[in-house]
């Protein structure tokens, strides 16, 4: 009776073990899985140029822009968005030394998918629709291994049309504000990133050289 108590308590012991053991591996792999999806990612990006542009002189990019609420074309009133452009660089947050320096994989690379533009005044009246125009986000599709410029709107068309900007059309005075513009994206193990810089926009309604007016 003796013996078989002890080969039965032997027998449970080891389904015990085992048991743990089964437990510990599959805490051990849920844990890594939970390291891989919400670890830290291994690279980010340099924000390396902010530019933008009056929609009426697109190609004049530069840090500070002059935003024409109305632009007479053909001796017409209207008004245009005014675009942005962003330079990206990819760095490694491990790049090992000067001599052996990483480089990135694939899996390091950025995929950048939405940006947001938010305006603020210096002189904290920051009301959106009032003092300030609506934040607002946008899409954009651009993968950075290495370095990558962008486009993307830095102003929308609708934002002169409506409140503060639609009455600088009929009154001589400026706006400025700072745009600060967040781009986000994911590596491609899906790991989050983002990235944001502020460029100055000074709103108002600027002589037409073209027109004269």
């Amino acid at each position: 009776m003796t013996r078989m108590s002890w080969k039965t308590a032997k027998s449970r012991l080891a389904l015990f073990g085992t048991r743990v053991g089964l437990l510990i591996a599959t805490a051990l792999l849920s844990s890594c899985g939970q390291q891989v999806r919400d670890g830290q990612t291994s690279s980010y990006l340099i924000l390396t140029t902010l530019q933008g542009a009056s929609g009426a002189k697109p190609d004049d990019l530069g840090t500070v822009v002059s935003s024409d609420v109305i632009t007479v074309v053909a001796n017409t009133p209207t008004f245009f968005a005014d675009p942005g452009s962003a330079t990206f660089q990819l760095a490694l947050k491990d790049p090992g030394s000067s001599t052996a320096p990483n480089a990135p994989t694939p899996n390091n690379y950025i995929t950048l998918t939405q940006y947001h533009v938010k305006y603020v005044r210096s002189d904290g009246h920051n009301t959106e629709g009032v003092d300030v125009p609506y934040a607002f986000d946008g899409a954009l599709t651009a993968t950075v291994s290495d370095t990558t410029t962008v486009a993307f709107t830095l102003v929308r068309n609708q934002a002169k049309s409506e409140a503060p900007l639609k009455a600088l059309a009929v009154n001589p005075i400026v706006l400025t504000t700072i745009a600060e513009v967040t781009f986000y994206g994911h590596d491609q193990t899906g790991r989050q990133v983002s990235v944001k810089g502020n460029i100055e926009i000074s709103f108002a309604n600027f002589g037409d050289a073209a027109s004269g007016g």
